[in-house]
């Protein structure tokens, strides 16, 4: 019976795949004309298609000359306009070329679906004029977005708390450092808004609501050793940002020494966003294998999307003392059966110094066999080798790790887990 019904799925199988490749030639040809004029036109350099023509209301305008100048082209399928309703996160890759140098891959992101950012010019046009549609690009004055139009000197937590998880529980150091590391002005390097211009703030302030990935790879640079991938630019509502390599999943069959280093990369991100000299602890909210990538040269694991981040200044909380806010905090594990879920509290995460969020959602996620993604199980550092197994380690710091038995477990398994992967990949420093 089994037999049976194993050929029936299977033959059903192939006649679904059979027929969404007909379908797919079909609305090809009746979109012949379109699909031909996707490979003669460069895109890219369309005022509309990147909706520079919504800017004050968009995220930038620093690489605009360069998508003006065909500077930056699709690769490929990313030509395919008939294939956009496969692309719903709005991401693609693309080449960028300077002269002299060749071209190199470069990522574009819309940062958000065409839903969300049809939502997005809805409410804008709702608190302007009371409709939903509208000119966005003079609904955005009439809006919060313009409130610090004029000679407000700087950008505090009263205003922008709560807007996004980067700004949950802002610090004015914080905001400090997001507008002088801001990259979308010729005069960055001041933490005045008064030198910005009326467009640049508005800019600031939409991306800082609408998803504020951006400027989380802008205030926490690699180039500073910061374990984010690297901000280029903005022209209208595409944003670019270097390519990294294959995300993760990508490595989760690869080869036991592989996925040891990858392990033991993961851990060390998860300890340098929570402590570092800088006294910010940035927490991710979204942990799966589809937001961090592997350099293709040094191997190098690298966060690429940022869009859930928090960030809490525990230079604050230790000034505040808010209650509670020295005892150390253990996250919940949940076992919800489903992928890349998390629990945790935003307020918690806010209040208190010594938190081990990170470790909990990179071994839970990620590392343990609670870990799910695609129809697997077992995370990244499934099936070791026999002598792994018989030594029984690995297994009980990964769980105690994901689903500690003791107090402050979690703490120390996450530290022992570190070093014992840093031996078994000659990482030891």
């Amino acid at each position: 019976m089994w037999r049976l019904l194993t050929l029936k799925f299977g033959r059903l199988y192939r006649c679904l795949k059979f027929l969404f490749v007909v379908s797919l030639l079909v609305f090809t040809l009746l979109n012949t004309h379109s699909f031909i004029a996707s490979f003669q036109k460069n895109e890219l350099a369309d005022r509309r298609f990147i909706s520079l023509n919504k800017c004050p209301a968009c995220f930038g305008t620093s690489w605009c000359r360069k998508f003006m100048n065909g500077q930056i082209t699709f690769e490929t399928w990313g030509r395919f306009r008939i294939l956009d309703f496969l692309n719903v996160k709005n991401v693609y890759f693309a080449q960028y070329g300077e002269p002299r140098e060749g071209a190199r891959r470069i990522v574009l992101k819309r940062l958000g679906s065409n839903q969300e950012l049809a939502d997005m010019d809805q409410k804008v046009c709702k608190r302007a004029t009371g409709r939903p549609r509208c000119d966005v690009t003079q609904a955005i004055y009439k809006t919060q977005f313009s409130r610090l139009n004029g000679e407000v000197r700087l950008l505090t937590p009263d205003v922008v708390e709560g807007w996004s998880d980067l700004v949950h529980c802002p610090s004015q150091r914080l905001l400090d450092r997001i507008v002088r590391r801001y990259a979308e002005t010729k005069d960055s390097g001041s933490f005045l808004m008064k030198n910005l211009k009326d467009s640049e703030r508005m800019q600031l302030l939409l991306t800082l609501a609408f998803n504020p990935e951006p400027l989380v790879f802008q205030s926490f640079p690699s180039d500073e050793g910061w374990p984010f991938a690297k901000y280029l630019g903005a022209c209208g509502r595409m944003v670019a940002v270097n390519y990294v390599g294959n995300e993760l999943w990508n490595f989760y069959n690869a080869p036991w020494e592989k996925r040891v280093d990858l392990a033991w990369q993961l851990l060390e991100i998860a300890e340098q966003l929570t402590n570092n000299d800088f006294e910010f602890a940035l927490y991710l909210l979204d942990v799966s294998f589809d937001n961090f990538a592997v350099g293709p040269r040094d191997g190098k694991v690298i966060v690429i999307d940022a869009e859930n981040v928090i960030v809490a200044d525990k230079r604050l909380i230790k000034q505040n003392k808010p209650p509670n806010w020295d005892v150390w905090y253990e996250s919940t594990f949940d076992d919800c059966g489903k992928e890349a879920c998390l629990s945790f509290s935003k307020e918690v995460l806010c209040s208190r110094v010594t938190v081990d969020h990170n470790y909990y959602a990179i071994c839970q996620n990620l590392l343990s066999k609670y870990a799910t993604w695609r129809g697997t199980t077992g995370g990244l550092l499934h099936s070791p080798p026999a002598e792994i197994v018989r030594a029984g380690r690995l297994e009980a710091l990964l769980e105690e790790c994901a689903h500690p038995k003791k107090q402050y477990g979690r703490f120390q398994a996450a530290r022992e887990l570190r070093d014992y992967l840093a031996k078994l990949s000659n990482n030891v420093r």
